[in-house]
């Protein structure tokens, strides 16, 4: 007998030992039985990019919450920024200690990015060794003091170790010298409002920085891969770099597809965000991308932090973060599916398929037989308002408290387990670190990759 058989409109899915056993009509035979008549099963989302600040800064969020908040979304799978953790996760101790914490605290299976930081590149073989998926590198200030943004020579050597290991590199691409002159030109001026903000981090910033990271990867034969990219112009960048041959990846998050600056001077703080909110047309030109598929994954960049954060008179000082870890598939539902035609396919496709593709995370991102039982199942015609009480996050802010969404994550199952279900979290179960199976072993003796 099967542990679990789903039953659906268009046929069953059986779990056994966490894994999908049989899909098809009328299975027979299972210890369970789980009702999905009239919803969707989709493949559980994969969160490419989020920071949950475990461990060091468990005010501002932490796995626990965060974890749940991304169960409630349909999410699986996340994989964990290396700050704004504390401290940063840009060597192997630091590696294993945030696995330690995740693992006893996460309800979702994760994994965790390394950090290229100037003078760790000699750590980066060693956290490609302890697993890490990927490294993260700004191209700007990060905000954070212990994560110093890159030069261009530490990044283009960030690049060989890591295309070495097998990995890609993750770029945050806004140019310091454009947004930082600005900058102070604007506070100069005695300007530190929100359109001043917004003129300080023009879409050529980030243009420029996606040309420039490209040019160093092509380079060093490096994979990349480009983070909340905010701006239709900006992809257009990418793919420019991807016809000369760079091997790089496009990753936009749903603010940029569901807010505008309108939204930014109507909200304010809980708004903020690096790159920021673009215009309508802007946002526009985005979504265009999408329909078109030139957009690879749609990833939350929740990144939270204490209410107090969010209280300052100069705009420039208020912490840039949105959380948002909940409402992805929702945003994609109501903005892609009901309003533009966006199919069901393109929208797991983005949040599953093409996520596990990229970084190389076998048995996820797709409803297959062998693959891990993980599952978001949806209402499509329910239209919900999301409330604060509705969060399953640390803090009860966001800017998408009060908004309407046309389609709705009911349930979650992560490798078989109900996690997530009608508005209840119902698994404490642990999730477990997943690594990349692009990564390649450095031979000690040899100095080459086997």
């Amino acid at each position: 007998m099967f542990d679990l058989v789903i039953r659906g409109d268009a046929g069953d899915i059986a779990v056994e030992d966490g894994k999908i056993a049989a899909i098809g009509p009328q299975l027979p035979g299972s210890k369970k039985e789980f009702d999905a008549a009239g919803l969707h099963i989709l493949p559980g989302l994969i969160d490419v990019h989020l920071h949950f600040n475990e461990p060091g800064r468990e005010d501002w969020e932490g796995a626990a919450t965060g974890s749940r908040a991304l169960a409630a979304g349909g999410g699986v799978l996340f994989f964990d920024m290396p700050l704004n953790s504390s401290p940063c996760t840009v060597g192997p101790r630091e590696f294993e200690e945030k696995r330690q914490r995740l693992a006893a605290s996460s309800v979702t299976d994760f994994g965790l990015w390394g950090g290229v930081i100037p003078g760790n590149r000699d750590a980066l073989a060693e956290l490609a060794e302890c697993g890490a998926i990927g490294f993260k590198a700004f191209l700007c200030n990060s905000g954070l003091p212990e994560f110093p943004r890159v030069d261009d020579l530490t990044l283009y050597e960030g690049m060989v170790e890591a295309a070495r290991a097998g990995l890609l590199v993750g770029v945050h691409a806004e140019s310091e010298e454009i947004t930082s002159g600005l900058t102070r030109r604007m506070l100069a001026d005695g300007r530190h409002d929100i359109a001043a903000y917004l003129e300080s981090r023009p879409v050529l910033a980030e243009v420029e920085a996606i040309e420039r990271s490209a040019l160093l990867a092509r380079d060093a034969k490096c994979k990349l891969h480009v983070v909340h990219i905010s701006s239709g112009r900006g992809v257009v960048a990418a793919l420019e770099a991807r016809s000369l041959g760079t091997d790089i990846s496009i990753e936009t998050c749903p603010h940029y597809l569901f807010f505008s600056d309108e939204d930014l001077a109507r909200i304010g703080a809980l708004a903020k965000c690096a790159p920021p909110l673009r215009s309508k047309d802007e946002r526009e030109a985005l979504w265009n991308c999408v329909l078109r598929g030139q957009v690879d994954i749609v990833a939350s960049d929740h990144s939270p932090c204490p209410p107090e954060m969010k209280r300052r008179e100069n705009f420039f000082e208020i912490w840039g973060g949105i959380a948002g870890v909940q409402s992805t598939l929702n945003v994609l539902l109501d903005k892609g599916y009901h309003r533009r035609g966006l199919t069901l396919e393109r929208i797991t496709a983005l949040t599953a398929a093409r996520p596990a593709e990229r970084f190389g995370i076998a048995g996820k991102g797709s409803i297959a037989v062998g693959n891990d039982a993980d599952f978001a199942v949806a209402d499509l015609n329910a239209v919900s308002r999301l409330e604060a009480a509705d969060l399953h996050q640390k803090h009860p802010i966001t800017p998408y408290a009060g908004c309407d969404f046309h389609g709705h994550v009911r349930h979650t199952f992560r490798r078989g387990e109900l996690v997530f279900s009608d508005g209840k979290i119902m698994s404490d179960s642990p999730g477990s670190l997943v690594k990349s199976k692009f990564f390649r072993r450095r031979d000690a003796t040899s100095g080459t990759n086997a």
